[in-house]
């Protein structure tokens, strides 16, 4: 079985689920997928459950292998990079005799038994929200299986008794490779089966296999993977199977910068599976060393939308140069999301990073202004103009209904509302809005509006997700 290093990064485009294009896709999406699968032979699908409303949970089996693989994606329903990167794999799995890779799948089938559930939680999916119907975190559910769906995940690991293990998750998007200003891409970890974080054979494999992902990606996409924590879970699913004898891994998807959606980390999900698939089938993982895995660092956690440096601040009459830090932290509604960004930190933040930075001395924090007088209608010319005159937020007649979405969403780079009592944001304060100018010897230089950093001069350089206050 072969696939050269250089060969990871283009087989994805080939290979990837077309259907699938961003993250708050829901159950119903992937059933035409599923149907689609059945249909080519190649996969055992079975309905091994229902969720707490009574969504269907599928298991696709792949191969006659004696080595058994089990693979479970979005335990918690916000999580769904993996997901897509499953149907990718599972289209490569079912692609054409006619390409140059029918040995890998040849290898696959016979050497590994792959079993995947793709969407565990699809209650949770739904919502887009972790937890599932019953507000119980599937993932820390292990010990007491309350939930059906932790149950149903306990059953299969009775009923396969898989030797090896994939817990795929996302993790949060402010973790950063160490001493580095790059977003985690993956986040590797061979979880403990104990609190004094003991190697023995079956949590070595799984290291030595994270070694062998490792190695691929710090050639394909250097500076983008990390360790995630290693502290012991008891309640947690890869702890238990780490001690139930499966070799378990967690993948945590990251971030990369401009990629809101996270397809290139879902394509670095694709490459690292093939990868482990590789290693597991020819035994190749055994190369590698535990401290192979140790070397790689654990995940530093001083990442931020939005750092701004050296900005005067006045305060109870006292002036200050501070550095902000900013986060935007997503709001799902009706399927689709904004975001409500806030002061994070304030002080001396040289260690800290931001995907996006400013540093530019003599700014000084100054309070947005109000358009007053309820406006009848918006378009992009009209806030950029605004924008230029230290306007952060407009009132809007009541009649402007044409601009409000049944979701009350916009992409305008402004603060819009309807009740008239829009209240500035006079000072910065941890956990506050973050709604203010930026004012250089000239004027306003940029805006900070809901947590985006705009140059009133280009205000439309990004994508904005809004929501009318």
């Amino acid at each position: 079985m072969r696939i050269e290093i250089k060969d990871y990064l283009s087989l994805h485009e080939k290979y990837k689920e077309p259907a699938l294009t961003h993250r708050r896709f829901k159950h119903k999406d992937i059933i035409p997928l599923i149907d689609g699968i059945k249909k080519t032979n190649l996969f055992k699908v079975s309905e091994i459950g229902r969720s707490v409303q009574n969504r269907s949970i599928f298991e696709l089996q792949f191969g006659h292998g004696a080595k058994k693989v089990m693979l479970w994606s979005q335990m918690h329903g916000d999580e769904p990079t993996a997901t897509m990167a499953i149907f990718d794999v599972i289209n490569f799995l079912c692609g054409p005799d006619s390409d140059n890779y029918k040995h890998v799948r040849d290898d696959i089938r016979n050497n590994l038994t792959l079993v995947f559930i793709p969407l565990l939680n699809p209650d949770g999916a739904e919502l887009f929200q972790r937890r599932n119907a019953q507000q119980i975190d599937l993932n820390r559910d292990a010990r007491a299986m309350e939930a059906p769906e932790a149950r149903l995940l306990g059953e299969r690991a009775k009923v396969h008794q898989p030797m090896y293990g994939f817990n795929l998750h996302d993790q949060n998007i402010y973790y950063n490779v160490p001493n580095t200003t790059n977003p985690v891409g993956i986040s590797f970890l061979a979880p403990a089966y104990n609190w004094l974080r003991e190697t023995n054979e079956v949590r070595g494999r799984a290291m030595q296999i994270i070694a062998g992902m490792f190695e691929m990606l710090d050639e394909l996409v250097p500076n983008t993977v990390a360790k995630y924590d290693d502290t012991h879970s008891p309640r947690g699913f890869g702890d238990n199977f780490q001690s139930w004898g499966t070799s378990t891994i967690l993948i945590e998807s990251g971030a990369r910068k401009g990629d809101p959606e996270k397809q290139e980390i879902r394509k670095l999900n694709f490459m690292c599976l093939l990868r482990a698939f590789k290693l597991i089938s020819s035994d190749s993982y055994l190369k590698y060393s535990i401290s192979d895995y140790e070397k790689i660092p654990f995940n530093a956690s001083q990442l931020h939308d939005v750092v701004i440096r050296n900005v005067e601040v006045m305060k109870n009459g006292v002036a200050a140069k501070i550095d902000i830090a900013i986060r935007r932290d997503e709001h799902t509604v009706k399927g689709n999301y904004y975001t409500k960004g806030y002061i994070e930190d304030l002080g001396d933040l040289k260690d800290e990073y931001g995907y996006d930075e400013l540093s530019d001395e003599g700014l000084k924090f100054v309070p947005g202004e109000v358009a007053k007088g309820f406006l009848k209608e918006v378009n992009k010319e009209l806030v950029a103009e605004l924008l230029k005159k230290g306007v952060v937020a407009i009132e809007l007649n009541k009649e402007a209904t044409s601009l409000i979405s049944d979701n009350r969403l916009h992409s305008y780079p402004i603060e819009l509302h309807l009740r008239g009592s829009y209240k500035p944001v006079e000072s910065l304060n941890l956990g506050e809005r973050a709604t203010f100018l930026l004012v250089g010897k000239n004027g306003v230089k940029y805006a900070i509006v809901n947590g985006y950093l705009i140059d009133v001069n280009a205000p439309y350089r990004q994508e904005f997700k809004m929501n009318f206050l």
